[in-house]
């Protein structure tokens, strides 16, 4: 079985919200007409406890400088997808129907987690792949924000658990908070086996 993963979208990654990614509203519409082809969706949630680390607010810095966190490098970023807030919510244009598991990640306030699979340490597994698993999926097909982060490692996990993985590049959008992060995810993740798919 093939799923359809749906990763971090939610309001505060939206042109309005605290962590915009440049034209991420714009992915909507074209995951909601992908959602049509598949059986089985899930889709991932930030979850963020108020004082999570990887907030730059939290060590008194700006967001986008870089950090030592437990010996890793660690990107500040601004509060954002607090738990229980409406920056946290799904984007209400999303079609919600169809979805049969949400996954919620970065609860940790010690560690982040962009992977929608694993804390950014691989300590600690979310479930969602043990979740495909059981449902006999062998291949998934990757999607939503931000292409850079979320989804790039979204989709590295998934490959190293042993999924066929693809990502839909027309229907992920970057935060490129280097101007060419987006493209070097696309070739990370193509030297890694993973297909790239037009939406």
């Amino acid at each position: 079985m093939i799923a359809l993963i749906l990763v971090d979208l939610q309001n505060d990654f939206m042109p309005t919200g605290t962590l915009p990614v440049p034209d991420g509203d714009q992915v909507i519409s074209l995951i909601n007409d992908l959602q049509k082809k598949y059986d089985l969706i899930v889709a991932t949630q930030d979850w963020h406890p108020e004082n999570h680390k990887s907030f730059a607010v939290f060590h008194n810095k700006q967001p986008g400088e870089i950090i030592q966190l437990d010996g890793m490098d660690q990107v500040l970023w601004p509060v954002h997808c607090v738990q229980n807030t409406k920056g946290a919510e799904l984007v209400a244009d999303l079609n919600i129907e169809k979805i049969d598991k949400l996954i919620q990640k970065g609860i940790d306030p010690e560690i982040d987690s962009y992977s929608g699979f694993f804390d950014n340490y691989h300590k600690r597994s979310t479930g969602l792949g043990d979740y495909l698993k059981q449902k006999n999926v062998t291949e998934v097909h990757i999607t939503g924000l931000a292409l850079d982060y979320c989804v790039k490692f979204s989709a590295l996990d998934a490959m190293e658990l042993g999924f066929k993985t693809s990502v839909f590049s027309d229907a992920t959008r970057a935060v490129n908070i280097n101007k060419d992060d987006g493209l070097k995810a696309i070739l990370e993740m193509k030297a890694a086996g993973i297909s790239i798919l037009p939406g």
